[in-house]
């Protein structure tokens, strides 16, 4: 790796250390039939209830590359689906530095509707968030400013996420603020790098076209900002809906770039790269089950490794309601 390289990732992965311990990061498997996992106001807003179990790995080939497990569960506590509960479990690891912990969500939606004729929902979701941080230096030999050599380190702390969602027919939009507590927190790194705001806002919507071929377009974006960095990204997406005989066959495209560049050396001087990745996706529903496949391609002329980021995820629907919306609302029916 040269050093232009190196620089680049040096500084990369330190504001990693730094502002990511926040719990699950904002990846794109919330497209895989589980904006739950982001938005806490989305638990019980389905017809059904939702098992999906996620598994991503970044940088084939490479030792102790990023890796992140979920599992997650929510559903309606009532026949009217007017209260909602959820659970997500996930364990983080990045190099020396790992993450686990669980959040527990209650959520409550008003019906404006009427029946199942049209949707027509207001949704509002907390969650409580326990979150264990470990480095592990016992077995780090070189240098680095922020870990302690020989030493394993933990903290624990909890924080709350809230969240909002509405639903009109095939229109959707979600605001949740991640983190909302600063927490108090031991400094794991030995720099004072860390910063108890952790706090990170997302607004997300799109809306569902179709026609009588039972072909179906969503259209949708995502939007973060991080409160301590000022740092904003967004995510562009379409996904596109087949029914068949078996299920229902669906794939998209999402685009994510950052507002924000990271400087590295080049020659004499300076340069700027912005965060840029493109996931293709692809995904069945047979029956109460689903599975998808996403694979994230970073883009740009400085970066760790030519290969992605692979995820799967598996779900299945549980507890389904005999009714449902007379709309194009996938994430809800």
């Amino acid at each position: 790796m040269n050093f232009k390289k190196s620089y680049f990732i040096l500084a990369f992965l330190v504001a990693q250390f730094t502002y990511s311990q926040e719990g699950v990061a904002v990846y794109s498997d919330y497209l895989s039939d589980n904006y739950y996992l982001i938005h806490p106001s989305m638990a019980g807003a389905s017809n059904c209830g939702k098992i999906r179990l996620t598994g991503r790995q970044q940088w084939f080939g490479q030792e102790d590359a990023p890796a992140l497990q979920t599992l997650s569960f929510n559903t309606s506590l009532d026949e009217d689906g007017t209260s909602g509960v959820g659970m997500i479990l996930f364990n983080d690891k990045n190099g020396y530095h790992s993450q686990r912990g669980g959040k527990l969500t209650y959520a409550h939606h008003l019906r404006f509707s009427r029946g199942t004729l049209d949707l027509n929902q207001l949704s509002f979701g907390l969650s409580a968030a326990f979150v264990q941080s470990t480095l592990d230096g016992s077995e780090f030999t070189g240098f680095d400013p922020v870990i302690v050599p020989g030493v394993i380190q933990k903290d624990s702390y909890f924080n709350v996420d809230l969240g909002v969602s509405y639903h009109y027919m095939d229109f959707f939009t979600h605001f949740t603020i991640k983190n909302f507590l600063a927490s108090q927190r031991r400094e794991l790194y030995s720099e004072g790098f860390e910063s108890d705001n952790l706090s990170k806002y997302l607004w997300s919507a799109g809306a569902v076209f179709g026609d009588d071929s039972n072909l179906l377009f969503e259209p949708s974006f995502m939007f973060q900002y991080t409160s301590e960095t000022k740092e904003k990204a967004i995510d562009l997406n379409l996904k596109v809906y087949k029914e068949l005989e078996f299920g229902k066959l669906w794939g998209g495209l999402s685009y994510r770039r950052s507002f924000d560049g990271a400087q590295y050396v080049s020659g004499s001087g300076l340069e700027e790269q912005k965060l840029q990745w493109v996931t293709p996706i692809i995904g069945l529903n047979y029956d109460k089950f689903m599975f998808s496949y996403t694979y994230s391609h970073i883009m740009g002329d400085v970066k760790f490794d030519d290969g992605g980021f692979h995820q799967i995820t598996l779900g299945i629907n549980v507890f389904c309601k005999d009714k449902e919306w007379d709309c194009n609302c996938p994430a809800v029916n």
